[in-house]
C-alpha cells in the first residue's frame, strides 16, 4: 500500500511514468506493482511519490554511499574479470523479500541513509579518476531510481566508463526498454521458479522478470547473467531448479551464466538456517546435466564452483578463489586457449588486477 511521506528536504525529480487515474489518483507505470498514490503519498519503493499531481523522485542525485568492488561481486563472471566496478544505491525497493540481505538501505524511509550526493558527471569522473571500467547500480534497485541510473549512465558512456545493472527485473516494457538502452551489462536476480515463492516471500511475481529476461537476450546487445539465492526449504527442491535451469537453456540459451549462492538469516528470515554448500554445489550440478555451460556457486568458498571452464573440453578458462583470479587461460579474442572455443563474455586480452579489494569513497559534489 502507498505510504504518506515524510516531510523532509529533498529534490523531487520529475519523471514520464505515471498516468491520472478516473478517480483522481495518479498511478505509477515504472513497474507492475503500479501504485496508485494520492497527493503527498509514495510507493512501496518509497521514493516514487506523488507531488503536485504528478509522481516524482525523490533520491535523485544521493546515494546511501560509494564503494569499489570487484566486478566478480555483483555478480559478474563473464564482464570484464577482475576490474574494479564503482558501485552505489540509494533507499527503497519495489519487491519486499523477506530474506533481503541489504534490508537496511532497500527498506529505508530515512534521508539519512542518502550520506552522500554526487551529480551524473561527477560519478563518472570519479570512476575514471579511480580507475573503475564500469559504474554498477546496486545495493538496492535501479528501477526505481530509473532517471538517475540513466544520467549516469550517459555520463559515463560519453567517459569510455560501462554501465551494470544489478536488479530484480522487476519492471514494466515501456521503462525497461528506456533503462537498458543505457546499460551495457546487467546481474538478474531470479529470486525463484514458482509464483508461490515470488507472492509470499518477495511479495512480486514471477512472469515480469522472465519477460525481462527474455527481453534483454533477445532484444538487447546487454550482456546478463542470473543469480539465485538458494533458500533452505523455500527455492530449493530438485524439481524447482531443474524447471528453472531447463527453461533458461530453452527461453534464453545455454550460454547464459547462472549463479547459485548462499542465504543467511537476514531480514525476516533469521530463523531459517544458512545455506549448505552442498546445497549449491547440487544446483550447479543440475545446472550443468540441463545443459547450462557456466554455472557458479557462491557466498562459500568453492574454488572449483566459482571457476569458468570451456565448455567443449573442459579447461580451466579464469580460476578464482573468492575474488582472487588465479588462472587466465582465453585468448585475446575470448577463446579457450587450448582449443580455440569461445568462451561467452565481454573480455579484454587481459584481466584485471583488482582482487578482493573493497575501498568506500566518498564523492560530496552536491546536485546544487
Amino acid at each position: 500500500m502507498p505510504q504518506a511521506m515524510a516531510d523532509r528536504p529533498t529534490t523531487f525529480w520529475p519523471t514520464r511514468y505515471w498516468h491520472a487515474l478516473p478517480d483522481g489518483r495518479v498511478q505509477c507505470d515504472v513497474c507492475p506493482r503500479a501504485c496508485k498514490l494520492h497527493e503527498g503519498q509514495e510507493g512501496l519503493c518509497f521514493v516514487r511519490a506523488r507531488r503536485e499531481g504528478r509522481i516524482v523522485l525523490t533520491t535523485y542525485g544521493r546515494s546511501s554511499g560509494y564503494c569499489i568492488d570487484p566486478i566478480e561481486k555483483k555478480p559478474l563472471n563473464h564482464f570484464l574479470p577482475g576490474t574494479p566496478v564503482l558501485s552505489f544505491g540509494t533507499a527503497g525497493c519495489n519487491l519486499a523479500c523477506k530474506f533481503c540481505q541489504n534490508w537496511d538501505i532497500s527498506k529505508s524511509r530515512e534521508i539519512d541513509t542518502l550520506a552522500d550526493e554526487a551529480a551524473p558527471e561527477a560519478i563518472a569522473e570519479a570512476a575514471v579518476r579511480l580507475g573503475c571500467r564500469s559504474v554498477a547500480y546496486t545495493y538496492n534497485d535501479p528501477v526505481i531510481f530509473m532517471e538517475y541510473a540513466i544520467d549516469v549512465a550517459r555520463a559515463c558512456r560519453a567517459r569510455g566508463v560501462k554501465s551494470v545493472a544489478v536488479t530484480a527485473g522487476y519492471i514494466c516494457p515501456e521503462p525497461r526498454r528506456e533503462l537498458y538502452h543505457h546499460m551495457d551489462a546487467a546481474n538478474v536476480d531470479l529470486k525463484g521458479f514458482t509464483e508461490r515463492f515470488y507472492h509470499k516471500v518477495c511479495g512480486g511475481h514471477l512472469t515480469p522478470v522472465l519477460d525481462t529476461l527474455c527481453y534483454l537476450k533477445h532484444e538487447t546487445e546487454v550482456w546478463f547473467e542470473i543469480t539465485t539465492l538458494l533458500i533452505p526449504g523455500e527455492n530449493d527442491t530438485d524439481e524447482e531448479l531443474d524447471a528453472m535451469t531447463r527453461w533458461v537453456v530453452e527461453h534464453l540459451g545455454p550460454e547464459v551464466p547462472l549463479h547459485f549462492t548462499a542465504f543467511h538469516p537476514d531480514w525476516k528470515m533469521r530463523d531459517t538456517p544458512h545455506t549448505p554448500a552442498s546445497t549449491l554445489t547440487r544446483a550447479r550440478r543440475i545446472a550443468l546435466g540441463n545443459g547450462v555451460r557456466y554455472a557458479y556457486t557462491g557466498n562459500v568458498h568453492d574454488p572449483a564452483g566459482a571457476s569458468t571452464y570451456c565448455s567443449a573440453c573442459g579447461a580451466v578458462l579464469v580460476g578464482r578463489d573468492w575474488y582472487v583470479l588465479s588462472d587466465w587461460n582465453l585468448s585475446a579474442d575470448g577463446r579457450c586457449s587450448s582449443c580455440g572455443t569461445p568462451c561467452a563474455g565481454v573480455f579484454e586480452q587481459r584481466p584485471g588486477q583488482w582482487g578482493p579489494k573493497r575501498v568506500p569513497v566518498r564523492l560530496r559534489d552536491p546536485l546544487h
